[in-house]
């Protein structure tokens, strides 16, 4: 088989694929990366809520353990019991 020389406008349109090629895979890697850290912050959320719910939980039953059941009003700091 003879060998052939590509033209200068072939081997510039190669050249620009190759570097768009090169740019969309880095854009592509640091999306991922943008998604790693946001799992990540998103895990860290979740078990930061799971601690407020279970601080929650407690306040309520030492306050239920005291007081009884019923309602508290923030406002006024007033325990209101069930009747």
């Amino acid at each position: 088989m003879e060998k052939q020389v590509l033209t200068q406008e072939e081997i510039q349109k190669l050249t620009e694929l190759k570097s768009q090629f090169n740019e969309l895979v880095n854009v592509v890697g640091n999306v991922e990366i943008q998604i790693m850290d946001l799992q990540l912050k998103k895990e860290q959320l979740k078990s930061s809520l799971l601690n407020l719910q279970q601080q929650e939980i407690a306040i309520a039953k030492e306050l239920e353990d005291k007081y009884g059941q019923g309602s508290i009003s923030l406002e006024t700091g007033e325990f209101l019991p069930n009747n």
